[in-house]
């Protein structure tokens, strides 16, 4: 292993002595000073996970999710310097930990505030005008020649519980009164300007925005999905600026 390696696998690990070689100009003891810079770095993480995670640090409470998060440090060193990044499978770590087994929903929101943080960070895309989506849905001569794109922020999450509702009572009063948590949601995540916006939509209309995603023709991604209301799904696409480019697609006879 080489020194970088066991340099970082130590700084994420108490357990794990200072690795040798080190000194101090000033004849401090290496291995305090090394424990310092240790927990000063476990407690950034931990911070941005915190960060990232709020309404997931709600759920299970302070105590628990730092002690899961340290956890999670042991086996999952930083890949990027941007901090932003720091988590990205958190979630599946939730999903195999044991100790949170009790919140059966909490992977999920995990999810979701995941895709929030994606969301947030997407590539900017300059949406089309409500005017010159109107125009292009009225020529029937080529709707079903017509592809959609959508924002680069946007993304689809599909949970057997009912986590948007979960996540959007812990934007409130934090209470899950009411709530059936077994309901299974399909969600639609997107940035909206500066806002990044959730959405409980049908299972119809979440496979038609895959299909979308996918590249099918607008009439094909609506007949090949379960049923929904199409106009409802498209006025909250245009409404919310989802739409960026439609293109006029051929099809070979």
């Amino acid at each position: 292993m080489s020194t970088q390696a066991v340099f970082a696998a130590a700084l994420l690990d108490p357990q794990q002595a200072c690795p040798e070689g080190f000194f101090s100009a000033n004849g401090a003891d290496p291995a305090s000073r090394f424990a310092v810079y240790r927990n000063n770095v476990q407690s950034s993480l931990i911070n941005a996970l915190a960060h990232s995670y709020p309404v997931v640090m709600q759920l299970v409470g302070d105590e628990f999710f730092r002690a899961m998060a340290g956890i999670y440090l042991l086996s999952n060193a930083p890949q990027s310097p941007l901090i932003n990044d720091y988590g990205n499978h958190f979630a599946q770590f939730i999903n195999g930990f044991d100790p949170a087994s009790s919140v059966p929903y909490l992977a999920d929101v995990a999810r979701l505030e995941r895709l929030r943080t994606t969301a947030y960070h997407a590539a900017d895309a300059q949406p089309l005008s409500h005017e010159q989506i109107g125009a292009a849905l009225a020529d029937p001569q080529t709707l079903s020649e017509l592809t959609v794109e959508l924002h680069p922020s946007l993304n689809l999450l599909t949970s057997a519980f009912a986590v948007v509702s979960i996540w959007a009572a812990h934007q409130q009063d934090a209470t899950l009164a009411g709530i059936d948590l077994h309901h299974g949601q399909h969600a639609l995540i997107l940035r909206n300007g500066l806002d990044v916006e959730v959405f409980v939509i049908e299972p119809g209309a979440s496979a038609f925005i895959h299909n979308l995603q996918s590249g099918q023709p607008l009439i094909q991604a609506a007949e090949t999905a379960p049923a929904f209301d199409l106009s409802q799904t498209l006025a909250l696409l245009i409404g919310h600026n989802a739409i960026t480019h439609l293109h006029h697609n051929k099809v070979s006879p």
